[in-house]
C-alpha cells in the first residue's frame, strides 16, 4: 500500500441548478502518506465534501486531483482503485460471511467474471489479519456487533489497495478499545487518509493536517495544533474553548464549556 498527492481545488456543491450552495469553493492539498482531518459542526459540509472525494457527487465546480490525474476523468475501475471509503452507514449483507465482504474490496482489481486468484487471497488474508478478524472470517455479517461491523468495512476499503483512504466518522460505534486500535491503525498505514472527526482532540493526536468546515465555508487549513485555537473553535462551535496542559504528559487538550451569559 502506498500513498497518492491529492489536490481540491476550489470543489463546490449544491444539489441542483440554482439551489444554494451546500460547500462553498473549498481547496486544499494533502501531502502522499499524511492524514488529514476533516473538522466542524452538524451541517458543515463535512459529509458532502468526502463524497465529492470517493465520486460520489459530482463537484458543481472545481478539480479533485490525484497525483495530477483528475479523479472524476478517470473510468470509474480506475477511480476504485485511487480511492475508498468507509462510511458511517453500513449496507446490508445479504447473508454474506465477514471474509466475501473483504473479498469484495478485490472487485476493481478484477476483470470481466474472473474470480479471486491465489494473489488476492493473500492480500486479503492479510488485511484481515490486520484488522484482528481472522477469528470471524467465517461468520455472517449479520451477526457482528457495531464495532466488528465497521472493522470490517475498513478492511473491505484496504482490499482495494487503494492509495487515499477516506474515513467518515471511523470510530463510530466503537468501544474505547477499538477506538484507540483504529486510530492506530490510521497511523501506521502508508496511504494519504481524509477523516471526518467529531472529536477535535482526537484530529489533534492522529492529523497532520486539519481543515474546518462551517456552515459549508471553509473557515481554516493547517497544522492542529496552529489552527485549532481558543478563538477558531469557540467562534466554529460556538461554545466556549479552553486550551489546558494535561500532567504530567504536558500535552494541550482542548476543553469546552457552554459560554455563560
Amino acid at each position: 500500500m502506498s500513498g497518492a498527492h491529492l489536490s481540491v481545488q476550489n470543489v463546490s456543491w449544491r444539489p441542483r441548478k440554482r439551489a444554494p450552495l451546500v460547500l462553498h469553493p473549498t481547496s486544499f492539498e494533502v501531502g502522499t502518506g499524511r492524514v488529514l482531518g476533516v473538522v466542524g459542526p452538524n451541517g458543515a459540509g463535512k459529509s458532502t465534501l468526502l463524497r465529492l472525494l470517493y465520486r460520489f457527487q459530482t463537484p458543481s465546480t472545481g478539480q479533485v486531483m490525484i497525483d495530477g490525474q483528475d479523479l472524476w476523468a478517470m473510468p470509474a475501475r480506475q477511480a476504485a482503485c485511487q480511492v475508498a471509503a468507509v462510511l458511517q452507514e453500513q449496507p446490508a449483507a445479504f447473508g454474506l460471511t465477514v471474509r466475501e465482504i473483504v473479498t469484495l474490496g478485490r472487485t476493481p482489481h478484477q476483470h470481466g467474471f474472473a474470480k479471486a486468484g491465489a494473489g488476492d487471497d493473500l492480500f486479503i488474508n492479510r488485511v484481515i489479519a490486520l484488522l484482528d478478524l481472522t477469528s470471524f472470517a467465517h461468520r455472517s455479517f449479520g451477526t457482528l456487533s457495531g464495532g466488528e461491523r465497521q472493522r470490517v468495512m475498513v478492511a473491505r476499503a484496504l482490499a482495494q489497495d487503494p492509495k487515499i483512504l477516506i474515513l467518515d466518522e471511523p470510530t463510530n460505534h466503537l468501544d474505547i478499545r477499538h477506538q484507540l486500535e483504529v486510530l492506530a491503525l490510521i497511523r501506521q498505514l502508508d496511504l494519504t487518509i481524509i477523516v471526518s472527526l467529531h472529536d477535535l482532540n482526537m484530529a489533534a493526536n492522529i492529523c497532520d493536517d486539519v481543515l474546518v468546515l462551517e456552515d459549508g465555508h471553509p473557515r481554516g487549513f493547517g497544522a492542529p495544533h496552529d489552527l485549532l485555537t481558543e478563538a477558531l473553535v469557540s467562534q466554529t462551535f460556538r461554545i466556549d474553548a479552553r486550551r489546558e496542559t494535561l500532567a504530567p504528559s504536558d500535552t494541550n487538550h482542548l476543553s469546552f464549556h457552554l459560554p455563560i451569559h
